[in-house]
């Protein structure tokens, strides 16, 4: 498989150069030349294979040639070595919960298949590869994670001092071993910004071989299609399929779902459940993009004003708004509803979202209330707890904190403190590697 710039501007690459480089040397994003389209049989007897067959079967075209199938089927098992279940909440809405990973995040997917895929690049080259990563929370923690103790792999977080959750800081900076945090005395911006230099660094980048772990990195991209065709594994009405409610704030999620679907996954319909941000919604509605700053909301994850991936999606579509409407509608939830709705699901069905999946019920919600007889399914993309000071107030109780978590809490911090300033972090990556 080839893969070529959006921007049409830097040569085609394989799915090695891809993951390695993250984005093309023009600035655009990576997009395989042709998308599988697999057997109808395969979906029509889905519930046949094993979790890691799917997966191996939808991720082994993109990746052939760069890594053996039976290095490859090893890659897949590890990704998805715990559960994705769908849960009922009440008669026509399912969730389908993503946070029983290590970070309780649904990035955990897309890091753990992608640092698997990077060590194993890695050992064929016999360098250290160091992925230098900026968070402002939920990155962070899924990318060292994911890349713990994979060899040939050193990973250096950035993260803003005081800005991210004490269970964010924690799931970044308790690990050790190839895993190290840099707090910056700044702000999220700073680590950006810092991270963008060293890149930009020639004198940096001839003695050490950087790479990124950003989300936009096709190996973090593609495995995401994994979600869509697991819960169709476990969709009871193979004769009714779903209507997809999905978060959406850079929309690389989204984006993999309509890829999955377009590969012959049957599906209703796609919906972005937007918050405030409401710049795709508001696209499918009148035709008009138009990139906006992002304003802060309760669902904080999906603040993006200019989402990367939904070039991905037009891409997918041929540009062809038409074809696009056909398939996606998007919804736009205040933070006033996000809460409503937080309230109300867990008092009337004894389920607790996140904000990020209450945004996704409520506009599933609204969809199926304008189409009878359509059964459907949101994604809850993390852990109630990772957002417990929007939630406890909310429904006036505790969020139990999951067990792996509570170890964790008990974990002594580890970070080095540095200067929002490059030369700082230039210093660093030259004395430690």
């Amino acid at each position: 498989m080839k893969y070529y710039s959006l921007n049409k501007q830097s040569p085609d690459v394989d799915f090695k150069e891809a993951t390695i480089k993250g984005q093309a040397p023009d600035k655009g994003l990576y997009f395989p030349h042709t998308i599988p389209v697999h057997e109808q049989s395969f979906f029509r007897n889905i519930e046949q294979y094993s979790n890691e067959e799917i997966a191996f079967r939808l991720i082994q075209p993109y990746v052939a040639g760069t890594i053996p199938d039976d290095a490859l089927q090893g890659i897949v098992k590890e990704t998805i070595n715990f559960p994705i279940p769908l849960v009922p909440v009440n008669d026509g809405i399912y969730s389908l919960e993503l946070f029983h990973g290590p970070t309780l995040a649904f990035k955990d997917v897309g890091a753990r298949f992608m640092s698997r895929c990077l060590g194993y690049f890695a050992h064929e080259r016999s360098e250290k590869v160091v992925v230098l990563v900026a968070t402002s929370g939920d990155t962070g923690g899924a990318v060292a994670h994911g890349f713990y103790d994979v060899p040939g792999v050193e990973v250096v977080i950035l993260y803003p001092s005081g800005k991210v959750s004490s269970v964010q800081e924690k799931q970044l900076t308790t690990l050790g071993k190839n895993i190290h945090a840099l707090e910056v005395t700044g702000t999220f911006d700073d680590c950006q910004q810092m991270v963008k230099q060293a890149f930009a660094d020639e004198d940096l980048t001839k003695k050490i071989f950087l790479t990124s772990a950003n989300s936009i990195n096709v190996a973090r991209w593609l495995p995401q299609q994994f979600y869509y065709v697991l819960a169709w594994k476990q969709w009871a009405d193979k004769t009714n399929p779903p209507v997809i409610s999905v978060p959406s704030g850079n929309f690389g999620n989204i984006c993999a779902g309509l890829l999955a679907h377009i590969s012959g996954l049957p599906v209703k319909h796609f919906i972005a459940a937007c918050n405030a941000n409401a710049v795709v919604p508001s696209f499918l509605d009148s035709g008009e993009y138009q990139p906006k700053k992002a304003v802060a909301t309760i669902s904080n994850a999906m603040d993006v004003g200019n989402p990367s991936n939904f070039v991905r999606i037009l891409e997918l579509f041929h540009h062809k708004l038409g074809d696009l409407r056909k398939v996606l509608t998007g919804y736009s939830i205040s933070d006033d509803e996000t809460r409503a709705t937080l309230k109300e699901v867990y008092q009337q069905h004894k389920y607790l979202p996140d904000p990020h999946g209450a945004v996704g019920y409520l506009a599933l919600q609204r969809y199926l209330q304008q189409h009878a007889g359509d059964k459907g399914m949101f994604l809850e993309t993390a852990h109630p707890v990772k957002f417990y000071d929007v939630v406890e107030p909310v429904i006036n109780e505790t969020v139990p904190v999951p067990a792996a978590i509570e170890e964790q809490l008990k974990l002594t911090k580890k970070s080095s403190l540095i200067a929002p300033d490059y030369a700082a972090l230039k210093d660093d990556l030259l004395g430690r590697y």
